[in-house]
Parts: structure tokens; C-alpha cells; sequence
């Protein structure tokens, strides 16, 4: 049988924290205020990703060995119903993927932790003593509409039933034309603009795998002939 994708964001999401905003923390109030400014905007809508994906990797500079700690902060800050609601989910038949504009170093610690094998997220280098030197810049999840390039090569390849995308950003509700279901989460950054464009909007993670029931997608397919 094809499987049934679900799409997952990491930061504010999948774990509390925005790995972006807690590299900047590193480097004093300051660059955290212009970073998190940046990536407010960003998540908000209201400026393109690739106008700032650059800009706040230029401020930080990032050491591997501080991926490593947001890495160890993913996990520490996990949402608390992510295991149990990704149990549930497998056990319906879907499979989980992570589809971050996040680091994707610092997301496989967390992605290991709750058993997800694909991560699509953004790489970055370091040279050899552990300073940083570039990221990824033809990652798909740099720029805007990053996600639904992702997404239509994972399912070009898999040839799912069904495809998923869970969020809580604007780069998360551009997949909506791309996606049987676009879910808004709002526990942790409750965004007006994606609360009243999502499909469905959920406040607990743990809400999804009722959410995900074959009835409500044949309620979407009798509503609109888009789907």
C-alpha cells in the first residue's frame, strides 16, 4: 500500500524552541533582538525567507560545536505529546518527516529521539576547527516555498495516498496547494495569519491523530474539487 506522508516543521513545532533564535541568544540581546525580529517576520509572512536565511547566519557564526547544543536543546525542549502522537499515527499508517528551513545537524539528535528517518532540512559547513564557513545554499528549506519544493519531490517519489503538513509558520501554510491537509499548530507561536489560513488548526499535537481520521479527508474531497 503507499504510505501516507506526514509532514512535520521542527521549531515551535516538533520541540518548544526556534534553534535560529537560541544561536543568536549566544551571541548577547542584541543580535538576539535583530535575529528574532528576522525570524518573527519571517514565520509572520511578512518578508521572504531568503531575504534574511543569510543575514542571520552572517550575525551568529555559528561553532559546530554550538549546533551541537541546540541540538541537545531540541531534545530537552521536546513537545511533550510529539512521542505518544507519532506512536499513534505510525500505528494508522502514516510516516513522519521533518521538512525544516532549521539546521539539519542540529534537528537529527531530535529526529533520532522520536524515530523519524528523514530529516529536510538546511546543511551547514564549518571548516576543519569547527568555525563556520557556509550552509547550504541550494537547500530547498532556504528560501520561500522552500517546503513545497520538498514536498513535491517527496512525493514524486513516494506516491503517497495522502500527504500531511504540520506547522506553525507561513513557510509551513505555503504547502497548502501542495498538501491534502495544511494543520496550523499554535501552542507555542499562535499566528494569526496561519490560524486563519490552515485547514485545520490544532493547540496540542496530540489532537492530530483524531484529526487525521479517513472520514474527515472524504469531508474535504466532497467540499472542494480541488482536493
Amino acid at each position: 500500500m503507499p504510505p501516507q506522508l506526514v509532514c512535520f516543521d521542527c521549531d515551535s513545532t516538533l520541540s518548544a524552541i526556534e534553534g535560529i533564535d537560541e544561536l543568536a541568544r549566544l551571541r548577547g540581546p542584541d543580535v538576539f533582538a535583530q535575529v528574532e525580529r528576522m525570524t518573527r517576520e519571517a514565520m509572520d509572512g511578512g518578508i521572504a525567507l531568503e531575504e534574511i536565511f543569510a543575514r542571520r547566519l552572517e550575525l551568529i557564526r555559528p561553532h559546530q560545536d554550538e549546533l551541537r547544543h541546540i541540538g541537545e536543546l531540541y531534545v530537552r525542549h521536546i513537545e511533550p505529546e510529539a512521542t505518544d502522537t507519532l506512536s499513534r499515527l505510525r500505528a494508522e499508517g502514516w510516516t513522519p518527516v521533518i521538512v525544516s528551513g532549521g539546521f539539519r545537524q542540529a534537528i537529527f539528535p531530535l529526529a533520532r529521539h522520536l524515530g523519524i528517518e528523514r530529516v529536510e532540512a538546511v546543511d551547514i559547513f564549518f571548516h576543519d576547527d569547527g568555525t563556520y564557513h557556509n550552509f547550504g545554499r541550494d537547500c530547498p528549506t532556504a528560501r520561500a516555498r522552500g517546503k513545497n519544493a520538498v514536498i513535491a519531490a517527496l512525493k514524486a517519489e513516494l506516491h503517497p495516498a495522502r500527504t500531511v503538513m504540520v506547522g506553525d509558520g507561513a513557510s509551513d501554510m505555503e504547502t497548502s496547494p501542495d498538501v491534502d491537509l495544511f494543520v496550523g499548530f499554535g501552542r507555542y507561536a499562535m499566528r494569526e495569519k496561519v490560524k486563519t489560513g490552515a485547514g485545520a488548526f490544532i493547540l496540542r499535537l496530540g489532537e492530530l491523530p483524531s484529526l487525521l481520521q479517513p472520514a474527515y479527508f472524504a469531508g474535504i474531497h466532497s467540499a472542494s474539487p480541488t482536493h
